[in-house]
């Protein structure tokens, strides 16, 4: 699991690096939470986390604050959380995750991004048997980290599987343990990089370097759209 999770990561971070607009995303992200549950980090999770993986991609503190800030003004549109499917070249399945305040235009956008491809959006559930939806958490590996002691006390909280990744720990669950494995974290004072839900893969599939480039270029159109949040394939 970890070694694919790597490669989707840095695949989508190279590409988020090209579009200038990570830091949109991870405002968004953050105004949501704190719409959704008040903008008091210690009391929403959400909020916490979408912080977090706000300063783990060196987000300026300032603008953190306006994120969290927006969510209290009246002007502010309100985003739905929409999720779109489809099928891709070269049998590649993919799970756009979306927030927009306007529906219409970005279910509109999405369907034209997998037409021009060769491919097209599928009814929401086709993919859910072809996806495993886990809570990742990822830690800065340190000398103070027992591994197999950290293992036996995420357990409890749902606890998957748990790897070293480079310099990383990076912890697995199953998305309904999200809440339980970031609470748990945060008894032990462990400050997680990243937490996230992510959509594993159940059949990755291998693709050439040919048709990868193909299949990029279309995930390049989908993830330039300021509405989409997160893609997730199920390219091995």
């Amino acid at each position: 699991m970890g070694r694919a999770f790597e490669y989707r990561r840095a695949a989508k971070e190279k590409r988020w690096d090209k579009m200038s607009r990570l830091f949109p995303r991870l405002g968004k992200a953050i105004t949501m939470a704190a719409k959704e549950g008040g903008d008091d980090p210690a009391m929403n999770a959400k909020l916490r986390s979408a912080i977090q993986n706000a300063k783990a991609q060196n987000m300026p503190k300032d603008n953190i604050e306006a994120a969290i800030k927006r969510a209290t003004q009246k002007d502010v549109a309100a985003f739905a959380e929409i999720i779109y499917e489809g099928k891709g070249p070269h049998g590649v399945l993919v799970v756009v995750e979306c927030a927009t305040d306007n529906p219409t235009r970005t279910v509109a956008n999405v369907k034209s991004y997998f037409n021009k491809a060769g491919g097209g959006v599928v009814p929401n559930g086709s993919l859910d048997f072809m996806f495993n939806r886990k809570a990742v958490f990822e830690l800065e590996k340190t000398d103070n980290i027992d591994v197999e002691e950290l293992e036996l006390e995420l357990i409890d909280a749902g606890l998957e599987e748990i790897e070293i990744v480079d310099d990383k720990v990076v912890i697995y669950g199953d998305y309904t343990s999200f809440g339980s494995l970031a609470k748990a974290l945060e008894d032990m004072s462990l400050e997680a990089t990243k937490s996230t839900l992510e959509r594993i893969p159940t059949s990755p599939i291998e693709l050439t370097e040919e048709q990868l480039t193909e299949v990029e270029k279309m995930l390049d159109k989908i993830e330039e759209d300021d509405d989409i949040q997160q893609v997730f394939t199920n390219i091995a």
